[in-house]
């Protein structure tokens, strides 16, 4: 990628900044680079909410309501380098230094020893500084919506084969969005009569153990949820076929963006009325192994399905603030519920706090195993306690 930037074109009413309560979204295609279909896909999308706006009324209120970043090609050198087009796997898969760009990332199951890529690093600093909510990444190979997690152990599932993040339902939402307005996702039928995919959609681990992938890294380092979605049985296939695979497309890209829209969002504020950045805000029963921490406008987003929850937000070394929020399905009108926090008693702004690009949940798995014997002796004492009391 020697001087070579990687380019994103940012869509929305204020495309060249964030604003408060505008959540940010993201598509990124081609990171490998003989998976052309996702580069080609996105310049259509490019081009037809560019030409919608103002004349379609629901791209106009998706645009006015969201930032949406689109990066057409990740690896501008593996894609050059494929020089003949097939439909299997081709050395266009690598960046210029020969690395699989979707096994490069920090994982949060166990050391990932590769060397950090110029075109991963890019993507992490990209991460770090805007407020992602919501992305995908576009691949071809396969035909299925793929979610978190990728990689897993014990604490996760992988045991019984299937890697759970605290917010599997949603996961399995987004990818039901994407795959039941998708032309023929949904049938579930994969490629080649090989491995069928129900509904159209898979967990990850439970298709492949993958490790050092992006869909996790932006889920678990970059608060943003993030699935894979496999787009053609032909990794690369003749120009005469676009038009139909953008025609295949086009309702699931849309009805996608619009899933940004779900769940709650608002700001942490001090008695000041001064945003807090770095306060933690989750909803309750679903911690994150790297909490969930407001931005520096002290704002959070959350992607939740209609329901009752308890929102939860901390300020270090105060009182916790507790709200019970009522959610209902907010993507029709292109903003989640709006619930804020004031810490009347606050008036310092938190100091950063940035989550170890370790093995987070190796670190669980080998601590739930150390606390086992702990909790029998628990439960025995507890025993002891009601019968002799």
């Amino acid at each position: 990628l020697k001087g070579r930037d990687l380019w994103v074109l940012v869509l929305g009413r204020f495309p060249t900044h964030h604003k408060i309560g505008i959540p940010e979204f993201k598509y990124v295609a081609n990171m490998h680079g003989d998976e052309t279909v996702g580069r080609e896909i996105l310049l259509h999308l490019i081009d037809f909410l560019v030409t919608s706006y103002r004349r379609d009324p629901i791209i106009t209120r998706l645009l006015n309501n969201t930032r949406i970043h689109i990066m057409p090609t990740m690896n501008p050198d593996g894609f050059e380098a494929t020089k003949v087009p097939d439909c299997y796997y081709t050395q266009g898969r690598y960046n210029k230094n020969g690395e699989d760009l979707n096994r490069n990332f920090p994982d949060a199951f166990e050391n990932n020893n590769v060397s950090i890529q110029p075109e991963t690093q890019a993507v992490m600093n990209w991460i770090k500084n805007e407020t992602f909510v919501l992305s995908a990444n576009l691949h071809g190979g396969a035909l299925v919506a793929s979610y978190t997690f990728d990689n897993g152990n014990s604490v996760t599932g992988s045991l019984k084969g299937y890697s759970r993040s605290p917010d599997d339902d949603v996961f399995i939402h987004l990818a039901k969005t994407y795959s039941f307005n998708h032309a023929i996702m949904y049938k579930g039928t994969g490629c080649d009569n090989r491995q069928p995919f129900p509904e159209g959609i898979t967990n990850g681990y439970s298709w492949y153990q993958l490790e050092g992938g992006m869909q996790d890294y932006n889920y678990v380092w970059g608060q943003c949820f993030e699935i894979t979605l496999e787009l053609s049985c032909c990794k690369y296939p003749p120009a005469d076929q676009l038009e139909k695979f953008w025609r295949d497309n086009k309702v699931a890209l849309i009805e996608y963006i619009k899933q940004v829209h779900l769940g709650v969002k608002g700001q942490v504020t001090d008695k000041n009325g001064n945003p807090i950045p770095n306060a933690i805000v989750e909803a309750k029963g679903r911690p994150h192994i790297c909490p969930y921490r407001t931005n520096e406008q002290g704002e959070y987003f959350l992607l939740l399905l209609p329901g009752t929850y308890v929102i939860n937000a901390t300020v270090p070394g105060f009182k916790p603030m507790l709200k019970t929020v009522e959610i209902h399905d907010s993507t029709s009108n292109f903003s989640a519920l709006k619930q804020d926090f004031s810490f009347s008693e606050v008036s310092i702004r938190s100091r950063a706090a940035s989550c170890p690009k370790t093995p987070l949940y190796q670190e669980l798995e080998q601590a739930s195993a150390a606390v086992k014997p702990t909790l029998h002796v628990l439960v025995l004492t507890t025993v002891m306690l009601v019968i002799f009391k």
